[in-house]
Order: C-alpha cells, then structure tokens, then sequence
C-alpha cells in the first residue's frame, strides 16, 4: 500500500511534534517536512503548550504521543489545545490500546507502530480535507 504524494498541497503553517522518543520524534518531524510542512518538536506536552501560548498562532495540527514525560499527557494536551484553537486538528499516538472514551472528539488515534501511509493520510485529512490522499 502506498499513498499517492502528488495528491499533497503546499501546507503552510507548522505542525507541533509531541513525542519523547527522539528517533521517532526525528522521524516524525522528517515526514511532516517531506510533505511540505514545518516542524517544531518537543519532548513534552508542557513545552509545546508554552510554545502555543507565547503566541505562535501558524500551528494547523499537533500530533502527539499519549505517554509523555511532564504533567501534561497527549489527551489533556489535546483538550487544551482545542479549547483554546478548535480550528487546530489533531493526531493523537500511543503504544498503548486506550479506551476509545478518552481520546478528544474529532481526533484522529494511531496505534503504534503506525505505518507511514497512516500518519500522512492523518495529516493530511485536517490540513487538506477538501483533496484527501488515498492509499494505492
């Protein structure tokens, strides 16, 4: 299965990367990049909510992990981000299966290992909902 590229549209905006693994974070932020995205990543929930605070209103979707280290976790994460910018759309990862009752209405659930394919057709149904990709 492979996803069709060309059906992607120049993204402008950032995307925030919540993971605290660092070499899936990297991965993550590498594949936001190649389909035409910037990246800000962070380690924690906390920091990337700091970040949206100060201002930095370019952000069009958060994808982040569930389990991260912080008092913040992916969900609570997740709900705040929506009350304060319900236009932000949302990928919510975990290794872990969780109840399908606590994850954010309108996000999007990746059951890790999630494939590559996956996490572009994620992204790209909020950032271009009227052009969706399709795996072929």
């Amino acid at each position: 299965m492979n996803v069709n590229w060309e059906g992607i549209l120049p993204i402008e905006g950032e995307i925030i990367v919540v993971e605290d693994d660092p070499m899936l974070r990297s991965l993550m932020c590498d594949i936001v990049k190649e389909i035409g995205a910037e990246a800000v990543a962070f380690d924690t929930a906390d920091n990337a909510l700091t970040y949206l605070l100060q201002g930095h209103g370019q952000c069009r979707l958060v994808i982040v992990d569930h389990n991260v280290p912080g008092q913040i976790q992916g969900t609570e994460f997740i709900q705040m981000v929506r009350e304060k910018w319900p236009s932000i759309g949302a990928i919510l990862t975990s290794g872990y299966l969780l109840d399908s009752t606590t994850i954010p209405p309108s996000t999007i659930y990746l059951l890790k290992p999630w494939s590559l394919d996956d996490l572009v057709i994620a992204a790209t149904s909020f950032l271009q909902p009227d052009n969706p990709i399709h795996k072929i």
